[in-house]
């Protein structure tokens, strides 16, 4: 049996890699959600005017990888005291969200978001919200498993961007 999980991380290349390496883990799309037309393009999301996110939907098996890890995952790759976008990626399209399948999901992501607030690991709030999970639409074929098909121009992307930075600066602390 498979459920879905779905984050939005800013973009969204940079948020496959961290999932698509673990027993139970099926399958991790990048696509679009939370906006208001239907198959959206990757040049209309990124204009900010659909109301979408980047995302990735993931088909896990819960019994060999549960949601919680999912939720660790996440919150380690996303600066969540930013709701401006993530990154050197900036907008409404680019903003980081965890989209919830059921009540279960509602609650173990609130449960981790009011214990990373409590926490103290960052200056400001975390503001990520936790939306309901809508139609999700999958992005052109050339935006699937990117670190795949053009690591360099990935690899690049990613050290330019900040993220790295940023993560290994805020994880620090984290127990081994």
């Amino acid at each position: 049996m498979t459920e879905k999980a779905t984050f939005a991380g800013g973009c969204f290349w940079c948020m496959v890699k961290p999932f698509d390496q673990f027993d139970g883990i099926e399958q991790v799309v990048s696509g679009y959600i939370g906006g208001h037309i239907e198959n959206p393009t990757y040049e209309q999301v990124k204009s900010g005017t659909t109301g979408h996110m980047e995302a990735v939907e993931i088909t896990f098996q819960p019994d060999i990888f549960p949601y919680e890890q999912l939720l660790d995952i996440f919150w380690q790759q996303i600066d969540p005291t930013d709701n401006e976008g993530q990154f050197q990626d900036r907008g409404s399209s680019y903003r980081a969200a965890i989209f919830v399948h059921n009540d279960q999901q509602r609650a173990l992501a609130e449960k981790t978001k009011q214990d990373l607030d409590a926490s103290g690991r960052f200056d400001k709030p975390v503001v990520t919200e936790i939306l309901d999970a809508v139609t999700f639409y999958r992005a052109e074929e050339y935006h699937q498993d990117f670190y795949k098909k053009n690591a360099e121009h990935y690899n690049k992307d990613r050290e330019e961007s900040g993220r790295d930075a940023f993560l290994s600066n805020a994880w620090e602390k984290v127990d081994a």
